[in-house]
């Protein structure tokens, strides 16, 4: 049954190939592609691989993952090993130019599809294969396997819906996740998880985004938008998704006459959705400003919406209480390390079991809150602009949070130990070996 089902997979992927590239010009056409470099897609390399030594592949999907990994990276090339690193989008490729370009090669991730893939690891010839938290490529899986390519799953997590479907093919999971060397999970739910679904070996290390630097934040904007705003009252709505916008637009209706000059700052996950939701609010009666027009807010704004990308650092500087998004209308929540790290109180819905460990952690600590609706949001954002140390006090403990959270960057180098000391040690080799002919 399992090889039926990767033979089946195989076949579509055949099949597809020839569509494939359709597929990827509608991507560019909405940005996701970056037009000059489409042929990484195929596995087709757009750099040299390094003459000599090991190299590490590290894969991260997007910008979370790449810069949760971001300091597992800079340790694993200080030992001097070579690394290419590969992202899905094209935000997550700025984030590595920017953060990682001394010590990366970067490249845009293979499709998974057989020719694509084979491309890649035939230019690339990688020692070990790193992946960033739940990315399960199974083409890609099967092709390391056969080249006996050790595979680590790091910071990795399980969400109840992923779980759940994985659960409905029981063979094709083991299939897939016992051929990972090593899985290295954020938590004890995900860890027994992938113990039900086949991982052979498996630790938990936990969340790596807490070990990682704060979100950065361009002084010039920030100066610009402190000036702009002042002193006036403000809260923050970050990783909103539809939906959210307007129930947190009906907290600003209510409370702009109870807090005189209420700014309300919204972040909205997809950007793209920015010019759909400055309508839905104006057609509100609510004055917008966008900064993706490059716009500040003046003193008749209400919203002020951030919908441009790698921006959210500026955001949360900006406000001492956030809503985190993807918890009322959406369903898993999103990350709020983050916010936490920044010394921000955390306001979210329900639904955040893809989190379920940093909300318990923050909520028991007094750093996060659970709204159920639209007025328990309105009623909490009241409380905490009329209460300053009602406010500093989130703050700290959403700080304090994060800070119990941290050492999973030490705990996932210890797993990793194993797989990098060989490679370690053949550098090493190779470099008495370089002397001794000098002599």
């Amino acid at each position: 049954m399992t090889r039926a089902a990767f033979a089946a997979y195989r076949a579509v992927g055949v099949f597809a190939y020839p569509f494939l590239k359709p597929y990827v010009g509608w991507r560019m056409a909405r940005g996701k592609e970056d037009r000059r470099r489409l042929k990484e897609r195929y596995g087709i390399a757009g750099r040299r691989r390094p003459d000599a030594g090991p190299l590490v592949w590290i894969h991260a999907a997007s910008v979370g993952e790449s810069a949760a990994v971001a300091p597992l990276v800079r340790r694993i090339a200080a030992d001097g090993l070579s690394i290419v690193m590969t992202t899905g989008t094209t935000t997550s490729a700025q984030l590595v130019e920017e953060r990682l370009a001394d010590c990366v090669i970067h490249q845009y991730v293979p499709l998974d599809v057989r020719p694509a893939v084979r491309r890649f690891l035939r230019h690339w010839q990688p020692d070990l294969a790193i992946v960033a938290e739940s990315e399960i490529w199974p083409l890609t899986i099967h092709e390391l396997t056969a080249r006996r390519i050790p595979q680590i799953l790091v910071n990795a997590r399980l969400s109840d819906r992923s779980f759940q479907r994985w659960k409905t093919r029981p063979r094709l999971a083991e299939a897939l996740f016992e051929s990972f060397a090593h899985v290295v999970a954020q938590s004890d739910i995900d860890a027994e998880r992938f113990r039900l679904l086949g991982a052979r070996a498996v630790t938990n290390a936990g969340n790596l985004k807490a070990d990682a630097e704060p979100l950065p934040a361009d002084a010039e904007l920030l100066d610009a938008l402190t000036g702009a705003i002042g002193a006036r009252p403000r809260f923050a709505a970050i990783s909103t998704h539809p939906g959210e916008e307007a129930i947190v637009a009906e907290v600003h209706e209510r409370l702009k006459w109870r807090h005189e000059g209420l700014l309300t700052i919204i972040v909205p996950r997809h950007v793209e959705r920015g010019a759909a939701i400055a309508k839905a609010l104006a057609d509100r009666g609510l004055s917008v400003k966008r900064r993706s027009l490059g716009e500040l807010p003046d003193a008749a704004t209400d919203v002020y919406l951030g919908d441009t990308i790698g921006e959210l650092g500026v955001y949360l500087r900006l406000s001492e209480i956030a809503f985190v998004g993807k918890s009322i209308t959406g369903q898993g929540g999103q990350n709020p390390i983050e916010a936490a790290m920044l010394a921000t109180g955390i306001l979210s819905g329900r639904y955040v079991q893809n989190f379920r460990d940093t909300y318990q952690r923050l909520l028991k600590n007094g750093g996060a809150r659970i709204v159920k609706d639209v007025d328990m949001l309105a009623a909490q954002v009241d409380g905490l602009l009329l209460d300053p140390v009602q406010r500093l006090a989130m703050a700290g403990a959403a700080m304090r949070s994060v800070a119990e959270m941290r050492g999973a960057l030490d705990r996932t180098l210890l797993a990793l130990d194993p797989f990098l000391h060989p490679l370690r040690l053949s550098i090493s080799l190779e470099r008495r070996g370089r002397v001794a002919q000098g002599r």
